[in-house]
């Protein structure tokens, strides 16, 4: 029998705990990037703050919180090196893609999706 420190991953899959964090953030040129990381997977990470002046990092992350407000009433990020100005804890498995038919943003929760091969960027 395994011991653990804190939460054990049967009660993280049983959904006691928040296990994947979405990162939502756009470039300068206005593209939209979203990361989602399995926190029960060994080698996926994320980087909250880039390299830069420690003035401009985000210092209050605190696992299972989510943050919301990394952008002002402008949409220019509140600190300049938060890589995921939007930062979403959940317990749920969420896919999400651009349906190739009509264009739509689409969510599946617990399943993924593969994009054909015909499909050009």
């Amino acid at each position: 029998m395994s011991k653990y420190i804190g939460i054990s991953p049967e009660k993280v899959l049983d959904g006691f705990a928040k296990k994947f964090l979405y990162g939502l953030r756009r470039n300068d040129d206005g593209e939209l990037f979203f990361q989602r990381i399995d926190l029960l997977t060994e080698f996926e990470s994320i980087e909250i703050n880039q390299p830069g002046d420690s003035n401009e990092n985000f210092v209050n992350f605190e696992e299972g919180i989510d943050f919301l407000d990394g952008i002002d009433e402008n949409h220019e990020k509140v600190f300049a090196n938060l890589t995921y100005p939007q930062l979403r804890w959940d317990s749920k498995s969420a896919y999400y893609y651009v349906d190739p038919d009509d264009g739509q943003l689409v969510v599946r929760f617990n399943r993924s999706f593969n994009y054909p091969d015909d499909i050009s960027s």
